[in-house]
Order: structure tokens, then C-alpha cells, then sequence
């Protein structure tokens, strides 16, 4: 990264500046050390209101310190100062609660503990080295004198960021700070996915929502000839490649070949999009944004729902009324149990007309002659949560996770989505969600009350469905998840004819 003197002290002065604000003035000659020496010990300093920095790099731009990420959690980090960006995270899916006894030691591996239980809560693992440096490019190492490379690096370890320089593999992946989205290589693509609900038991798989495949203009990938890497290069783009030198793809950013020469990063962000940034001096400048269709990002409307474009308005699968999210993802060992799976007992049915996959160019597909032909190959199968059916083609679309990132089609396209029973969640629940389940059978009443006699009856029959299959399931926690969604379990089936029209406004 190539800078005037006068730019890397400005830098500098504006990251020593903000260094005092990060910490509140206390302790900031700590920030000095330019290198880590076995023995050495730091121990969280809570008179630090944000960031207590432990190791910088030699700029002063960049520094390593116990990251205070809310009012009870720790974790470790790397931040760019100037902006307080965390570059790199040790746990970004399990930090650790917030505790004075804390501790960083370094003796060969870089080891964070909680002192008050001696529990080692991150470390490097056997990267036996002999000093621990942070280079100007932002890159934590572990480095031995007898050996020319680092024995461990963060770069091979990212959190939700790579920077300008830094080498993603297929060994590696990138994860928003939620870990619900993640961004991962293929044989010659990266993909961004839904990631599985926690407690999934391997019963969802991820979701595929937006795909990159290498144009191979300017080199070839090789079947057999390694794994391939993705680099962010100074030169604003994107790059992949299977071995160095003229990449087999370039995503361009907007500043790309613009001359503009600042430090670039490319982050997973919680919305599940991946956008690249570049640092002016005194702000993130976006530049570029790989989802711009906000119906196909999966936090725009939720699961069980429909994005209706352009707008990006949502409705729900069952009822076609506006909602940010209509049900919980699922969680669970699977759709078949000690009932087969039959409908009433593991989960509901929702049908629905005029719908589709936002990413159905990414999903397997069979040829099959109806509907009901195409239903069926879902229905049957253990693993399959949904189908949508193309009348035009005969396509017959099959979903592996549960229903989301669906958006409003024409009427040819018929929807079939398996969702988790309420019987089943509240039998799964055990003794912990007795209090919730009972609150629902209220809640149902006071709904089965207000409706007609004929819509009562049905509701009656599924009731005592339900409390049979309870006594079949016994209790394991699994279920819809609590939230403010629509109940779309109530009824076995629920057969729609819109197709949203009414929303395209």
C-alpha cells in the first residue's frame, strides 16, 4: 500500500487522536509495543471505556487489544484506529463475557484467558513461535527465527473482513458478526450463503442466495490444479485466482483503475451482503455492493415470507398480509420421526400460488409432469422443506432448508413448504416452554371463538391431533423459535389463490 510521508503522519496523528477517545485517555502508552515476547501477560483493564490496546503495528494505524463489544462481552481484536473498525475478531460467535480478569499471555501461542476460572477461551494452538508481531498491513503473526514464514497468521483466520492484500482460500470463510451468512470458494466460484440454524443437527442445509463464477478471460482454472483464492487488489477489484499471476476473474469496484491508492477492505455485512470499502482519510467509502436487488438478500423480509418486487414489500406465505417475518427457521433433527412424517405430526403444509425462489438459478431442479407430481417428490422426502412447481416449464424447484427468499411470480408458479407444527414445538419444548404453550392454546382459543362454527371444528380436531402427536414426541426444546411471527402451524393445510397483486403497488 503505497503512501506519501505526509499521509502515513497525518494517519498516524488522527489514529493516536482517536486511540485516547477509544480508551478514554487511560493507559494509551500500552499501545507502544511493537512486538510480543514470551512471558508476556496484559490483563483486561476496565478503566478502558472501548478498546485497551496491547500491540500496534508500526504506523501506529492499526492495533491489537481486548475489544469491549457491549456492556457484558469481550473478545479480541484487530482495529483500524482512524475508524474504530474491527478488521479481524478472535470469537466473533462466542465472545467473552465482560471480566476484569481477563487476561492476554504470549508464550510461543497467544493464549486469552478468563482468570477468575482459568478457562482458556481463545489461543493460536501449537503455533510455537518465539515473538508476536502486527504488520502495516493489518495482519497479526506469530513468528519464529528459524523459520521464514509466520507460523500462524490472522489472515488465514478471518472474521467477517479481508483486506487489501489478504488471501481468502477454500480453506477459509468469511462470516457476518451474527454468523447467520457466510461467503465461501468453490472449484471456480464463491457463493454467499444462509448458514443452518444453531441446533440443526445437519437437518438444514445452507442456502445459496448469490453466486460468482470465474470468467476465465485472462487464465484458465484448472481442473486437478489446486484450490482457488480470492484477493482484494490496490487497484480496486476483486480478484480470483488459482496460482499467481493474471487472474482468472476481476470484479471491478467503482474505483476501479481510477488511480485511487487507499486501504481497501471487503466485508460480510449482518444484512447478508458483501460490499468492498475504501479509507479517504476520514470516512469508509463504499464501493462496491454485490446485492442490489434488495428481494434477494435474505434479511429483507424473513422466512416464510414474500419479497414483492420492485417495491420490496412483504407478505406472508400463508395469508398474503404485510409482515418483516412470518415464521421462525427450524431447527431440529429433520421432517420424519416417530410419525413419518406425517402432516399433523412433525409439521404443516402451506400452498401457495404466483411465488418463486429468488435464487432458483441456483437450485437443483427435476422435470416433473404436475404439481401434484412435483409436491410429491418433497413430500416424501425426509430432507426436502419446499417445491415450486413452473407450469411453463415443468421445472420442479426442491428447497433443502426452509422457505425464504421467495419473492411474488406469476400464477404458473405454484409453492408447496413444509413448516414446523405448533403440536410438535410445544411437545419438543419440555417443562421450559410449558408456560409458552399454554398461552398459545389460549391464544388459539380466543382465535377459534371469533371465527365460525365450520372453521371451529377444524380447529377442534387439530387440537386433539396435536395432543396426541405430544404424547408420541416426548420433549427435546426443538420447534418454531419465539418472535413476533405469524402462526403458520394452526392448520394441516392452507391452500391460497393470490398471488400478491394486491401488494405491487
Amino acid at each position: 500500500m503505497a503512501m506519501s510521508g505526509g499521509r502515513i503522519v497525518t494517519m498516524c496523528m488522527a489514529a493516536a487522536a482517536l486511540l485516547v477517545s477509544l480508551t478514554g485517555g487511560a493507559g494509551v502508552a500500552a499501545a507502544s509495543a511493537k512486538e510480543l515476547r514470551q512471558g508476556f501477560s496484559a490483563a483486561h483493564d476496565t478503566s478502558y471505556s472501548h478498546f485497551q490496546p496491547v500491540l500496534t503495528d508500526p504506523t501506529g494505524v492499526f492495533a491489537l487489544g481486548f475489544l469491549r463489544v457491549n456492556s457484558t462481552t469481550l473478545d479480541l481484536a484487530v482495529l483500524h484506529l482512524p475508524s474504530a473498525f474491527p478488521l479481524w475478531r478472535a470469537m466473533p460467535d462466542r465472545p467473552a463475557p465482560w471480566s476484569a480478569a481477563a487476561s492476554l499471555s504470549f508464550n510461543g501461542n497467544l493464549v486469552l484467558t478468563d482468570g477468575a476460572t482459568n478457562q482458556v477461551l481463545w489461543s493460536t494452538a501449537a503455533a510455537a513461535g518465539d515473538r508476536a508481531v502486527l504488520l502495516n498491513t493489518s495482519n497479526l503473526q506469530i513468528q519464529n527465527s528459524s523459520s521464514p514464514v509466520a507460523v500462524w497468521q490472522s489472515f488465514d483466520y478471518p472474521s467477517d473482513t479481508i483486506v487489501q492484500g489478504q488471501n481468502l482460500t477454500s480453506s477459509a470463510a468469511l462470516h457476518s458478526i451474527d454468523q447467520r451468512y457466510a461467503m465461501r470458494l468453490g472449484s471456480n466460484y464463491f457463493a454467499l450463503y444462509v448458514e443452518p440454524p444453531p441446533l440443526s443437527s445437519g437437518s438444514v442445509a445452507a442456502a445459496m442466495y448469490s453466486k460468482h463464477t470465474a470468467l476465465e478471460a485472462k487464465a484458465r482454472i484448472v481442473a486437478g490444479g489446486g484450490p482457488i483464492y480470492v484477493r482484494v487488489e490496490p487497484d480496486g477489484y476483486l480478484g480470483m485466482y488459482q496460482k499467481e499471476g493474471p487472474p482468472a476473474d476481476v470484479m471491478s469496484f467503482d474505483t476501479f483503475n481510477h488511480g485511487v491508492r487507499a486501504l481497501r477492505r471487503m466485508t460480510l455485512e449482518p444484512d447478508g451482503n458483501l460490499r468492498a470499502y475504501y479509507w479517504d482519510g476520514s470516512r469508509w467509502v463504499l464501493d462496491y455492493t454485490t446485492i442490489t436487488d434488495s428481494c434477494e438478500l435474505p434479511t429483507t423480509c424473513g422466512a416464510y415470507s414474500v419479497c414483492v418486487p420492485p417495491s420490496g414489500r412483504c407478505a406472508c406465505l400463508a395469508n398474503a398480509t404485510e409482515g418483516p417475518g412470518c415464521a421462525a427457521p427450524s431447527v431440529g433433527s429433520g421432517l420424519c420421526g416417530t410419525t413419518g412424517g406425517e402432516v399433523g405430526g412433525l409439521y404443516s403444509e402451506v400452498r401457495s400460488h404466483g411465488v418463486e425462489p429468488a435464487n432458483k438459478e441456483l437450485l437443483g431442479f427435476e422435470h416433473a409432469p404436475s404439481a401434484g407430481d412435483c409436491e410429491a417428490l418433497c413430500a416424501r422426502n425426509c430432507s426436502c422443506w419446499g417445491a415450486v412447481y413452473s407450469n411453463g416449464t415443468g421445472y420442479c424447484y426442491l428447497m433443502d432448508y426452509p422457505a425464504q427468499l421467495m419473492v411474488a411470480a406469476d400464477e404458473k408458479k405454484l409453492g408447496y413448504f413444509k413448516v414446523r407444527s405448533v403440536g410438535e414445538a410445544a411437545a419438543r419444548g419440555g417443562r421450559a416452554t410449558g408456560v409458552k404453550a399454554a398461552l398459545l392454546a389460549v391464544g388459539v382459543a380466543v382465535v377459534a371463538a371469533a371465527a365460525a362454527f365450520g372453521a371451529y371444528r377444524v380447529w377442534d380436531r387439530r387440537r386433539r391431533a396435536a395432543a396426541e402427536t405430544r404424547q408420541q414426541l416426548g420433549a427435546d426444546g426443538d420447534g418454531l423459535s419465539p418472535g413476533p411471527y405469524k402462526n403458520l402451524g394452526s392448520f394441516s393445510s392452507v391452500e391460497l389463490s393470490s398471488s400478491f397483486n394486491s401488494l405491487r403497488r
